[in-house]
C-alpha cells in the first residue's frame, strides 16, 4: 500500500511544481534540544552572516512545518510563509523568496519564527516535526540552516484554556504572555544568547519526506491599517472594530497596562458554522507594549476583551490573501444582481489561501465539490495568477489517491478520509478538472494525472450490463444539502460528465483506443438513460419517492442527456420546485440559460438569494439560504460555493464564453432577458476581454474590446454570427 501510494506521490512531486524541483539540498531541518515537537510550538532562529558584497541576486528556499515569518536586518521579508502539509500524504513544500534587497556588505541578522500546528485537521497532515529549512546559495554565498544557527524554544507563545478550535483545524489558539517576551529577538544587536540549534532530519526522509517548490505566490501583505469603525461597549470592556469588508486578517493591538492582565481576541465569526474556530489572549507586562497576534482570523468585526486597568492607545488589523486581483467585473441595471455579483466575489477571494476552502472559520478545509465553483468563478472575478491555486489542489487530489483508487477529500488532510462519490465524480470531470484546463489554457496536469484518472473512472467506479454507471455509497453518499435529491439521476450525469472530460483529456494525450472505448460508454448512457429515468415530465430514479429533484433535472439538461424536446417539461419542472442548496443551485440557474430561460433563471436568482442579500450588514455569502435553522452543515456566512451566479452573469447574460483554450478564441453570445444594460469584463493571459450591452430600441448596442492575440465571434440573440480579430468594435444586433 505505501509503495503505491508514494509512487503516486512521485509522480506528482516530479512535475506539479512549475519550476524544477531542487534535489541538491546541502541545507537540513533544524530546531532545539528543548524541541518536543508539541502542538502548537514556536521556534525562533537567529544566523548572522558576513557578506563582502551584495550579490544581484539570492534566491532563499524556506520550508517549515508549518508556517514562518522572516526578518533580514531588522525588516520583515515574509509575512506568513510556508504551505499547509502536503503535496503528497508524506512531502512538504518550500519557498522561494528573492532576499538579496535586504541584505548589505557587511554584517547581516537572519531571524524566522515557526509556529509548528502539531495536530492534524482538514487541510493539514502533521508530520510530527517542529523544524526549519533554509538554503540561500550563489557564488561565494553558502548560507544554509545547519548547526551554526541558534534556536530556542519560544515560551511566550503559549495555549489557551479551553475552549479550543473545533477538530476541523490544525492550528490552535495563540496566547501570548508579554512578560516572557524576547524584545528585539529579531533585530541586528540583540544581546541575549540563544543555544545552538541541532540537525532533526535531512531532506527526502521522513517525517518531512521530499520538498516540493510551492506553486502558488507568497500571500499578499496588505500592511497595517486602521479599522474603519471602532466603538466601544457600554461598560467599556470590549471595543467592537468593524473591518471594510469579511477578510483573512491578524489584529494588532498597543496598550499601555500593568503586569499580567490577558486581553481578548475574537472575531463576530468565533463560532461561524457552529463549532469554536480560532481566537487570541495577551497577557501583558508593566508599560507601553505593542503586539499583533500572527495566527489569521476572518470576519466582519474583531472584538478586543478588555480587563479593567488597560488603557487602549490603538488598535490596527492587517489584511492578507492570496496573491491576485480583482480584475473581472459585472455590472448591469438591477442592484441586486450587481451586489450578488460583488458578494459573491468577496466570497471567493476569503476561500483562498493555501487551498481553496469551503470556508475559513470552521474547516478551512479544501472540500473539492466546493473547489469546483470556486475555480469556475476565478476565471471571471480574478487575475490569471488565480490558476495557481486550484492547478495545486488538482495535483493534491490526484497524489492523494487510495491504493484501490478511489479519490477523496478534502486533502491534505490528517484526520478525514472519506470518499463522497458524487463530489469526487464533479471534481475530475467537465466543471472540475476540464473547465481549469480549457479556460486556462494550461494542459500541463493532464499527463500527469490521466492514468490516475482513468483508474478512477473505469476501476473503481463499475458500469451495469446496459452501460449505466452503478451508484456508489462511498463512505458518505452526498449530492448535496436539502431536501428531494434523487441520487440515481445525479450519479448518471456526474459519471457521465466526468466521461466527457476524461475523452477530451484521451485526445489530447492521443490515446485513441482510450477515447473511441470511452465514447462507446458514453453511447451506452445515452441510448439507456432516457429509456430509464424519463417518467414523461421529469427525470426520476425508479424507486425515488420524493417530489422532482430540480438538480436532476439541471444536470440532465447540463451533461446533453435531456434532448431538447424535453426542454418545455423541464423547464416547468424548474419553474416549481425549490430543492437545492446554493451548491447546486448553480446548475440549475445554468440549466435555465441552457434552455434559453434568462428571464426565469434571473427571477430565480433574486428569489433565492433574497434572504441572504437582506442581511445587510454581511459582505459574503452563506453555506445555505439563510443562517441558523436554514444554514446547512452548520451555516457558515462565508461559502463561495454560493457564488455560481457570478460565473454565470458574466458567462451567460454578457456571454463571454472561451472556445480555445486560456480564451485565446471566445465567443460573445448575451442573454439580458428583461435586463436593459449590462457589462462583463473577464481578465485572460492576452489581457481583459470587455463587453457593454445596452438595448435600443429593438437592437442591442454591443462595445466590445478583443485583446491581442485573440478573436472571436459574436452570436446574436436571433442568431447571426459575426467574426471579429482584436480591437475595439461597436455593434448593433436585433433580437
Amino acid at each position: 500500500m505505501r509503495k503505491y501510494l508514494l509512487l503516486c506521490a512521485c509522480v506528482g512531486f516530479l512535475v506539479s511544481a512549475e519550476a524544477k524541483n531542487k534535489t541538491d539540498w546541502k541545507a537540513h531541518w533544524i530546531n532545539t534540544e528543548q524541541c518536543q515537537s508539541a502542538s502548537n510550538t514556536w521556534l525562533a532562529y537567529r544566523k548572522t552572516v558576513s557578506l563582502a558584497e551584495v550579490p544581484r541576486t539570492l534566491t532563499a528556499h524556506i520550508a517549515a512545518d508549518s508556517k514562518y515569518w522572516l526578518w533580514i536586518n531588522g525588516r520583515m521579508v515574509v509575512f506568513e510563509g510556508g504551505l499547509k502539509r502536503g503535496p503528497s500524504p508524506y512531502d512538504t513544500y518550500y519557498d522561494s523568496v528573492e532576499i538579496a534587497p535586504y541584505l548589505t556588505s557587511g554584517e547581516n541578522t537572519i531571524a524566522v519564527l515557526v509556529w509548528h500546528f502539531g495536530k492534524n485537521g482538514f487541510s493539514h497532515v502533521n508530520s510530527g516535526l517542529a523544524a526549519l529549512l533554509f538554503e540561500a546559495i550563489a557564488p561565494g554565498i553558502e548560507i544554509v540552516s545547519d548547526k551554526s544557527w541558534n534556536c530556542r524554544v519560544y515560551d511566550a507563545y503559549q495555549d489557551t484554556e479551553a475552549p479550543y478550535p473545533n477538530y476541523r483545524l490544525s492550528e490552535s489558539n495563540i496566547r501570548f504572555d508579554a512578560r516572557r517576551a524576547m524584545e528585539g529577538w529579531n533585530q541586528p544587536g540583540y544581546k541575549n544568547s540563544f543555544p545552538g540549534a541541532e540537525i532533526a532530519s535531512i531532506v527526502g526522509k521522513a517525517p518531512l519526506g521530499e520538498l516540493v517548490e510551492r506553486p502558488i505566490p507568497l500571500f499578499k501583505d496588505y500592511g497595517l491599517k486602521d479599522y474603519p469603525g471602532v466603538r466601544q461597549s457600554a461598560n467599556g470592556d470590549t471595543l467592537f472594530c468593524r473591518l471594510p469588508y469579511n477578510c483573512q486578517f491578524t489584529p494588532y493591538l498597543k496598550v499601555e497596562a500593568a503586569d499580567g492582565a490577558t486581553i481578548h481576541m475574537q472575531t463576530d465569526n468565533y463560532r461561524g458554522g457552529g463549532p469554536e474556530n480560532v481566537r487570541a489572549e495577551y497577557i501583558t507586562r508593566n508599560g507601553v507594549q505593542e503586539y499583533e497576534s500572527y495566527g489569521w482570523m476572518s470576519g466582519h468585526e474583531m472584538w478586543y476583551i478588555l480587563p479593567e486597568g488597560v488603557k487602549v492607545l490603538e488598535v490596527k488589523y492587517r489584511e492578507t490573501g492570496y496573491d491576485t486581483e480583482f480584475a473581472g467585473s459585472f455590472q448591469c441595471n438591477d442592484p441586486f444582481l450587481n451586489e450578488l455579483w460583488k458578494r459573491s466575489a468577496r466570497t471567493l477571494y476569503i476561500t483562498m489561501r493555501d487551498n481553496y476552502m469551503d470556508c475559513p472559520e470552521r474547516e478551512r478545509a479544501q472540500w473539492w465539490g466546493d473547489e469546483v465553483n470556486e475555480l469556475g468563478e476565478a476565471f471571471y472575478a480574478l487575475s490569471p495568477s488565480s490558476h495557481k491555486l486550484a492547478l495545486k489542489g488538482i495535483y493534491e487530489l490526484m497524489n492523494w489517491q487510495r491504493p484501490d483508487g478511489s479519490l477523496f477529500a478534502p486533502v491534505p488532510a490528517g484526520n478525514w478520509s472519506k470518499e463522497l462519490p458524487l463530489q469526487m465524480l464533479a471534481s475530475v470531470g467537465w466543471y472540475g478538472f476540464y473547465t481549469q484546463y480549457y479556460y486556462s489554457g494550461d494542459s500541463t496536469f493532464v499527463p500527469v494525472i490521466y492514468d490516475r484518472l482513468h483508474r478512477y473512472l473505469h476501476e473503481t467506479w463499475k458500469v451495469d450490463k446496459s452501460g449505466l454507471p452503478i451508484e456508489r455509497s462511498g463512505e458518505w453518499s452526498w449530492g448535496d444539502w436539502g431536501e428531494q435529491i434523487d441520487m440515481g439521476v445525479l450519479t448518471n450525469c456526474w459519471y457521465y460528465l466526468a466521461l466527457k472530460a476524461e475523452k477530451e483529456f484521451a485526445l489530447q494525450l492521443g490515446k485513441k483506443e482510450d477515447a473511441e472505448d470511452i465514447s462507446r460508454m458514453m453511447y451506452s448512457i445515452e441510448q439507456c438513460f432516457n429509456t430509464k429515468f424519463w417518467t414523461g415530465t421529469a427525470y426520476r430514479s425508479p424507486g425515488y419517492r420524493g417530489e422532482d429533484d430540480d438538480r436532476s433535472q439541471a444536470m440532465a439538461v447540463l451533461s446533453g442527456l435531456a434532448p431538447k424536446e424535453k426542454y418545455p417539461a423541464l423547464l416547468k419542472v424548474l419553474k416549481k420546485e425549490y430543492h437545492a442548496s446554493p451548491y447546486m443551485e448553480k446548475y440549475v440557474l445554468e440549466a435555465l440559460f441552457r434552455m434559453n430561460a434568462p428571464d426565469v433563471a434571473m427571477q430565480r436568482m433574486r428569489d433565492r438569494y433574497a434572504g441572504m442579500l437582506g442581511y445587510k450588514g454581511y459582505t459574503t455569502l452563506f453555506e445555505g439560504w439563510g443562517v441558523g435553522a436554514e444554514g446547512f452543515g452548520g451555516g457558515t456566512i462565508n461559502h463561495a460555493w454560493s457564488g455560481g451566479p457570478l460565473t454565470l452573469l458574466s458567462q451567460k447574460v454578457c456571454g463571454i464564453e472561451p472556445t480555445s483554450p486560456g480564451f485565446r478564441t471566445f465567443r460573445v453570445k448575451p442573454q439580458m432577458g428583461s435586463l436593459t444594460e449590462a457589462s462583463a469584463t473577464v481578465p485572460t493571459l492576452y489581457g481583459d476581454i470587455k463587453v457593454k450591452l445596452r438595448k435600443s430600441g429593438r437592437n442591442i448596442l454591443m462595445e466590445i474590446e478583443v485583446p491581442e492575440q485573440t478573436s472571436a465571434e459574436v452570436v446574436s440573440p436571433k442568431g447571426k454570427i459575426q467574426q471579429i480579430g482584436s480591437g475595439t468594435y461597436n455593434l448593433k444586433c436585433p433580437f
